[in-house]
């Protein structure tokens, strides 16, 4: 993937001549050049954007290889390379004793061993705080989210719970869920929830879900009223089949487009048709029918937990007209508001396109940008049909992803091959590969330094509907344009983003001994006297073995650039600060590089 490696390449170059001959000690380089990838949209947070905007997503590009047919079983037996590579993917970033266990018991039973953990409520994390006097606000759900991410057992839910939560988007960004602290950590251990489960099961539990009828606009949706000219709100309607199950053209069983010209997946009819179904939703109200009253549909009475129990049906309120949408036809007067949705997500959920227009987007997240459409046909296959009959399974389908044969395989001289890593996860790979710990319990201190504007994303808070990039995305005037290739990751890079990630990085990557969060490096402080050493611990913690000749001379430059001094007997203070400025000079210049950011 050289075509996106460039824009990173800009900042690495300058902090090489920041940090080379001073310890680290100026202030690295922000400007300096145009990165090939051309112009990219602004990172979050100067992006203006609204749920139910319905700009289209660009069509999946021919994928760069053609299917080479079955591959052969991946080897249950991992080198440390091999670990730390799958952990790169299947979770937050690989921890060095991750790397060791995965090593002694292998892919199978460490997947095995993950899903069977239990999930951690976010909710429970908020309402302790609130228990004890504090008053909610989004930094607390994220809180809870980074001491999962960071210190978390059940890694590869809480991977998968982020993912989804980039395809079934909602947004503390959004005015009226800013303040719903509760409700959103909901939504998040809703996904939690679902990682492992089925499709289906997930499709109804976010359609229910109290803070995706606010952002999409299917809480106290009402039904048509001829007399006031009153039509049902059309959001969700439309998202959940652009977004969440079909795309927007019919797609071949490998991810590739059918018929020479694209064929859409469906009308503005059809969009009017499902719209009547998502009419009637409101509030929780209570366990009884009679609870649901007209001051609980427009949320005049408030249930003390509404914001996190799963909307409920109030049929005063749902069409009862025909409804027809992708070939399926409700008969006027023949349903109720659960019985049509039943109707409408099994249309949903059973149509052929989801299959390939789902398990590409998890692949796009866990592994690579650009899959051939043989591992698109693969992991569609199984989503078709676990191999006990069952459709939709997400454990089996990411089983899928992460243990075939592509996934498995490192090319270096394949350039199409890898995935620009998100800027969230690269700091909680940071994080984790240097064990960090938190005094508070909180892993506070990460939104004060601006986690938004500095890195460029926060859990929970994407600028629209169509989250912080688009899977069809590829940098305009780029060399991945030329050959045909996406990079979703770097809708979110320009050269001030990257320049000030780079910033944010740095000092991250150094000491502070008055942070809430500090990470330990004891074990790269030993090897400081030793930079071929030092570079062998972060290639493997950092970079997978995959750290290039070039790559590994010009870091050992800068490192040697700060030199250790002689002791005297009485230097020990200075010998120390200049072992800690090697050993941060080497981590930043390793994850500030373009071999870095790209994941392969």
């Amino acid at each position: 993937m050289n075509g996106v490696r460039s824009g990173a390449g800009v900042v690495w170059l300058s902090l090489l001549v920041a940090c080379g001959g001073g310890g680290g000690g100026g202030s690295p380089a922000t400007g300096g050049g145009s990165p090939d990838s051309g112009p990219v949209a602004a990172p979050p947070g100067s992006t203006d954007g609204s749920p139910g905007d319905s700009a289209p997503v660009p069509a999946p590009v021919p994928a760069p290889a053609p299917d080479a047919g079955s591959p052969a079983p991946v080897p249950d037996t991992f080198t440390a390379n091999d670990a730390a590579r799958f952990l790169a993917q299947a979770t937050f970033g690989p921890t060095e004793a991750g790397i060791a266990r995965l090593t002694a018991i292998g892919p199978a039973a460490w997947l095995d061993d993950q899903f069977s953990q239990p999930v951690v409520s976010h909710l429970a994390f908020v309402n302790t705080l609130a228990a004890g006097g504090t008053s909610l606000t989004q930094v607390h759900f994220r809180q809870s989210f980074w001491t999962q991410a960071i210190a978390g057992e059940d890694q590869l839910r809480q991977r998968m719970a982020f993912a989804l939560s980039q395809v079934f988007v909602v947004s503390f960004a959004d005015t009226t869920l800013s303040t719903k602290v509760r409700g959103m950590a909901s939504y998040y251990d809703v996904l939690a929830a679902h990682a492992f489960g089925n499709y289906r099961d997930l499709l109804q539990a976010v359609a229910t879900h109290p803070m995706m009828g606010i952002y999409l606009s299917t809480l106290r949706n009402q039904k048509e009223d001829a007399a006031t000219g009153r039509n049902a709100d059309q959001n969700f309607a439309r998202e959940s089949m652009q977004l969440f199950t079909l795309g927007l053209h019919e797609l071949n069983a490998d991810g590739t487009e059918k018929g020479a010209s694209p064929v859409d997946t469906y009308s503005a009819a059809d969009v009017e048709g499902l719209a009547k179904v998502f009419t009637g939703w409101s509030w929780y109200a209570g366990p009884n029918a009679s609870d649901r009253t007209d001051r609980r549909f427009q949320g005049l009475d408030a249930h003390a937990e509404r914001d996190w129990r799963p909307m409920q049906a109030y049929d005063k309120f749902h069409s009862t007209s025909e409804k027809q949408f992708l070939g399926v036809t409700i008969p006027a007067g023949s349903g109720s508001a659960e019985a049509d949705l039943k109707v409408a997500l099994d249309r949903l959920f059973n149509h052929p396109n989801v299959g390939p227009f789902v398990g590409r987007q998890l692949i796009q997240r866990f592994v690579t940008s650009n899959p051939s459409p043989g591992y698109v046909a693969r992991v569609a296959a199984v989503f078709a049909n676990n191999g006990q009959g069952v459709r939709g399974d997400l454990k089996a389908v990411l089983r899928a992803v992460l243990m075939d044969a592509e996934a498995r395989t490192y090319t270096p001289s394949n350039a199409a091959y890898g995935k620009p890593r998100e800027p969230l996860v690269r700091l909680a790979h940071f994080m984790r590969a240097f064990n960090a710990t938190s005094t508070s319990g909180r892993f506070t201190g990460i939104d004060e330094l601006e986690a938004g504007s500095q890195v460029g994303q926060q859990a929970l808070k994407a600028p629209s509907v169509f989250n912080f990039f688009r899977p069809g995305y590829t940098p305009p005037n780029s060399a991945a344009a030329s050959a045909g290739l996406v990079a979703p990751e770097w809708q979110l890079a320009n050269e001030v983003s990257l320049a000030t990630f780079a910033n944010y990085q740095r000092a991250w990557a150094g000491y502070s001994a008055t942070r809430d969060i500090q990470h330990d490096y004891t074990a790269e402080l030993a090897l400081a006297d030793n930079p071929a050493a030092l570079l062998d611990r972060l290639d493997l913690l950092l970079m997978s073995g995959q750290m290039t000749a070039t790559q590994r001379h010009l870091i050992t430059a800068a490192i040697n650039g700060r030199a250790i001094p002689a002791a005297t007997g009485s230097n020990q203070a200075a010998i120390d600060s200049a072992r800690r400025d090697r050993v941060s000079i080497a981590v930043l210049l390793t994850m500030a590089s373009p071999d870095y950011v790209v994941q392969k």
